[in-house]
């Protein structure tokens, strides 16, 4: 598959030629579906749940005197027998249990294959070089206008590439992370995905596309 590359000013200036097999030749719908659910539900903080009697706002008062009135004996307003009082077991939840995972293998390949659909409906923009001198949001905006995104965009960044980072974090719709980061959820989740053209290659040839008998994980930084 060969990939056009592009300079800052939305020239064509060269191709970049990538290995359909390597990405796995055909769009796995089913793998793509498994490590977005994976993703995004690792991705929830664990806060839902429901009000207990001593989370529900109210008053600890008794509500009338316990003889003499004729009524069943009632106590505060936040009782669970009561309209807006607590709940008698109330449901907590952590991070740990909505926590999914899958083989690092099979989050590899679910992560080259997404990058397989976007190259398929041409929405990768493989840039030259994405160095900026210094820190300006308005000559990012030109690269992207350049690039004619007009959706939502993904921009992978190198992590030496801080001016770049710096001038994208600011616009709308436009969203950075750093390459050894870059997975299937992200990918997904951005109609357009923009990255360096080394920096493409170091992450198809890194520890990231390790898929095979070689892909046990190892100490550094590797794709999530």
């Amino acid at each position: 598959m060969e990939v056009p590359v592009y300079n800052r000013q939305g020239k064509e200036v060269g191709s970049m030629t990538i290995d359909e097999k390597s990405l796995g030749e055909r769009i796995n719908h089913a793998l793509l579906k498994q490590a977005y659910v994976m993703y995004h539900a690792n991705t929830r903080q664990g806060s839902a749940r429901t009000r207990s009697k001593s989370f529900t706002s109210g008053s600890t008062r008794k509500i009338y005197k316990q003889k003499g009135t004729g009524r069943a004996r009632m106590g505060a307003v936040r009782t669970p027998v009561r309209r807006g009082g607590g709940h008698t077991f109330a449901k907590t939840r952590t991070r740990e249990d909505y926590h999914q995972s899958m083989p690092v293998k099979m989050r590899r390949k679910a992560n080259l294959n997404a990058l397989l659909a976007k190259l398929i409906d041409n929405e990768v923009k493989v840039i030259d070089n994405l160095h900026i001198d210094s820190p300006r949001t308005k000559d990012f905006v030109a690269v992207v206008e350049a690039l004619g995104i007009d959706r939502r965009a993904l921009v992978a960044l190198g992590d030496e590439n801080k001016n770049a980072r710096l001038s994208a974090r600011n616009i709308d719709d436009v969203t950075t992370c750093p390459v050894h980061e870059l997975t299937c959820f992200n990918m997904l989740n951005h109609r357009y995905l923009i990255i360096e053209k080394a920096d493409l290659e170091a992450w198809l040839s890194g520890p990231s596309a390790r898929t095979g008998k070689d892909g046990k994980r190892r100490a550094g930084k590797e794709a999530a």
